[in-house]
């Protein structure tokens, strides 16, 4: 299958990566300032006491940021677990059936999660929500990037159901399975 908005799905791969990278290098840091503590001690000298406020808390909403901002590309690259046992038996006229409902559903699921996360970052927004750890950072900030994230996501989902709508109504006997290695038969 080939994606017309690729783009933004490697975009939002990239903010996933870069999500990824910052958790590495917070943990690294605080690991490196207990590392230099504890040598300090060892040696007889007192301790720097240096750490970094809220890691954990940085690093949660970072792992959610992780998380959520690949969801369209590990979709679009077929990297997403697909059971397909039974289906794969399946007539191909009829599997392409099966995906177009799958579609559907996963769509819908992905739209009403969407329709909540941005109704939860309006309030966020209106009331002025913080988080309740060490660091008061404010809530819209991480669910306006699970709200881009799902965005991707539905699009990514519209696109494989134009593209599989068209296969169940023009040619179903062509369709291949989203998952197999040469898509060449779904353009």
């Amino acid at each position: 299958m080939t994606f017309k908005f690729d783009k933004l799905y490697r975009l939002g791969a990239w903010g996933a990566a870069a999500c990824m990278i910052a958790i590495c290098a917070l943990i690294a840091l605080q690991v490196a300032f207990r590392a230099i503590d504890a040598l300090l001690i060892l040696v007889g000298l007192s301790r720097l006491g240096i750490s970094i406020t809220g890691v954990s808390e940085m690093a949660a909403y970072l792992l959610v940021g992780a998380t959520f901002l690949g969801l369209a590309y590990t979709f679009v690259h077929h990297a997403h677990i697909r059971v397909t046992l039974l289906i794969s038996r399946l007539p191909s006229a009829i599997r392409v059936w099966f995906e177009v409902a799958a579609l559907l559903i996963a769509l819908a699921i992905s739209l009403i999660l969407g329709y909540g996360l941005i109704e939860l970052t309006r309030e966020s927004l209106q009331y002025n929500d913080v988080s309740s750890g060490f660091l008061s950072i404010p809530l819209w900030i991480p669910q306006s990037v699970l709200v881009i994230s799902v965005g991707l996501l539905s699009l990514a989902l519209i696109e494989a159901l134009v593209i599989a709508m068209r296969i169940a109504v023009r040619d179903p006997s062509r369709f291949r399975e989203a998952t197999s290695t040469d898509d060449s038969e779904m353009h």
